[in-house]
C-alpha cells in the first residue's frame, strides 16, 4: 500500500474551520486512492480536534527544529508528503528532501495567503487594491514554497488562473482541487419551515470578524423591514469583543460555537455573509448549497464558486444592495426556491468529487513515475530548493543546537 505523510500546522478541527473540513476531505480522497496515511503536527491537540484514529489514520506528534523528525520520515519512507500550508513546507520541506528525496512533495495552499493578506491591508487602509499590492514578503515566501514542491493544490479557479497567467507558474506543478460537496441526501426543510438569518465563521480568521462588524452595522435596516426576524451569529473561539455585540432587543444574537453546524444550515432561512476580503473558497457558502440554505454574499465571497451567472441567492456589490437582497431572499418564497435549486446545480457541476478523483489519480501516478523528469522541468524550483535547503537547514540546526544547550 502506498504511504502518505501529512504535516499539519494544526490538528484538523472540521467543526471549527473550513480548513479542517478541507483536510479531512483530502484524507478521504487519498484513502479512496489506497494510501495509508500518517498525520503529524507540532501543535497541541484540542478538545475539538478530529479523532483521526477512528478514520484509520496514524497520528504522530513532532517537534520543530528537532532531528527526531528525520528518524520518523526515514522509518516511514512515504511515497508522498503533503504540507497543509506553505509555512509547514518552510519548516519541514528541507528535512523531507534530505531524508526522503524520492517522496513527492505536495503543498495544499488552503488559499493564497498573500492574496488574503493584501486584500486585508487594502480594506483596513480603505484603498483600492492593485496587483502591485500582492508583492510582499508573504508573496515571495509562498511562491517560493509553491516552486519548491512537486505539486501545489489550488482550491480556487480564480487563484489557479492568477498563478498561471499573472505569475507564470507552470501548470505542470499546479492542480485545481476545490472543496467537495453534494446535495444532502436526507429531507431538507423548505421555505415556510425555516426562519431567521444566521452567519457562521471561526473568529480566529480575521475576515470572519470583519464580516460580523459589517452585519452589526447593516442589521438595523434589515430588521426595520422584517421586525419579527433575528440574526444569529455563530463561530468558534469568539472573543469578548464579539460577545459584547450581543443585543437581544435588536435581535442580534451572538451564539458562539455551534454544537451542530449541519442543523444551522437545515433550519435557518438565509445565510448572510457580506465578506469584504479573503481568498480561497468559503466553506460556509459551500455548506449553504449542500443543505439547501440560500445566501447573500459579496463578489469576494462568491469568488471561484459561482457557475457562470448562477448563484444560490444573491451576490451584492454594496451594503445597500446587500440589505435589499437579504430582505428579498428572506421574503420571497419563489426567489428562495429558485436560489436553492441553483445551489444544488452548482454543487453538481463544480464540486462533485467524482469529477476530480480519476484525473487526480492519473496526475499523482504520472509524477511518481516520472519524478526526476518532472523536477528537472521545474528548474526554478530546483534552484530555490538548493539555496533554501541550505539556509533553512542551518538556521534550524542552529536553533536545535541552542535548544539542546538549554
Amino acid at each position: 500500500m502506498k504511504k502518505l505523510l501529512i504535516i499539519g500546522m494544526v490538528w484538523p478541527e472540521p467543526n471549527s474551520t473550513a480548513a479542517g473540513k478541507r483536510m479531512l476531505q483530502l484524507v478521504s480522497l487519498f484513502q479512496k486512492l489506497d494510501f495509508k496515511i500518517t498525520f503529524c503536527s507540532t501543535a497541541a491537540k484540542s478538545d475539538h480536534s478530529a479523532d483521526l484514529n477512528i478514520l484509520n489514520i496514524d497520528s504522530q506528534e513532532i517537534l520543530l527544529n528537532d532531528s527526531s523528525f528525520d528518524d520518523l520520515i526515514k522509518n516511514l519512507q512515504p511515497n508522498i508528503v503533503l504540507f497543509d500550508r506553505f509555512t509547514t513546507e518552510e519548516q519541514f520541506g528541507w528535512r523531507v528532501s534530505e531524508n526522503c528525496a524520492e517522496a513527492v512533495k505536495i503543498l495544499d495552499t488552503e488559499d493564497l495567503h498573500f492574496l488574503r493578506k493584501a486584500r486585508e491591508k487594502a480594506y483596513k487602509s480603505k484603498v483600492e487594491i492593485s496587483k502591485e499590492d500582492y508583492i510582499s514578503d508573504v508573496f515571495k515566501r509562498e511562491i517560493a514554497s509553491i516552486l519548491r514542491c512537486d505539486l501545489s493544490l489550488i482550491i480556487s479557479e480564480f487563484e489557479y488562473q492568477l498563478l498561471k497567467n499573472d505569475y507564470q507558474i507552470s501548470p505542470k506543478i499546479l492542480y485545481y482541487l476545490p472543496m467537495f460537496g453534494e446535495k444532502f441526501k436526507a429531507e431538507i426543510l423548505q421555505f415556510n419551515d425555516r426562519k431567521n438569518f444566521f452567519h457562521i465563521g471561526n473568529f480566529l480568521h480575521e475576515p470572519n470578524w470583519q464580516t460580523v462588524l459589517i452585519l452589526k452595522n447593516i442589521w438595523a435596516e434589515i430588521r426595520e423591514k422584517l421586525p419579527e426576524t433575528e440574526l444569529h451569529i455563530y463561530g468558534s473561539y469568539a472573543p469578548e469583543k464579539a460577545l459584547q455585540l450581543h443585543n437581544e432587543k435588536e435581535g442580534f444574537l451572538v451564539k458562539g460555537r455551534a454544537e451542530n453546524v449541519q442543523d444551522l444550515f437545515l433550519n435557518y432561512r438565509v445565510l448572510v455573509a457580506p465578506i469584504a476580503f479573503g481568498a480561497g473558497i468559503k466553506g460556509k457558502l459551500l455548506e449553504s448549497m449542500i443543505f439547501g440554505c440560500p445566501n447573500v454574499t459579496t463578489k469576494i465571497g462568491a469568488e471561484g464558486m459561482a457557475f457562470g451567472d448562477f448563484w444560490n441567492g444573491f451576490i451584492a456589490e454594496s451594503n445597500q444592495e446587500f440589505i435589499e437582497k437579504s430582505i428579498e431572499l428572506y421574503s420571497n418564497e419563489e426567489v428562495w426556491d429558485f436560489s436553492q435549486k441553483k445551489g444544488f446545480e452548482i454543487l453538481h457541476k463544480k464540486f462533485n468529487i467524482e469529477t476530480f478523483k480519476p484525473d487526480f489519480q492519473v496526475k499523482l501516478k504520472e509524477i511518481i513515475t516520472n519524478l526526476a523528469a518532472h523536477r528537472n522541468a521545474n528548474f526554478l524550483g530546483q534552484i530555490l530548493q538548493h539555496h533554501s535547503l541550505q539556509s533553512t537547514k542551518y538556521m534550524s540546526k542552529w536553533i536545535e543546537e541552542k535548544n539542546r544547550k538549554k
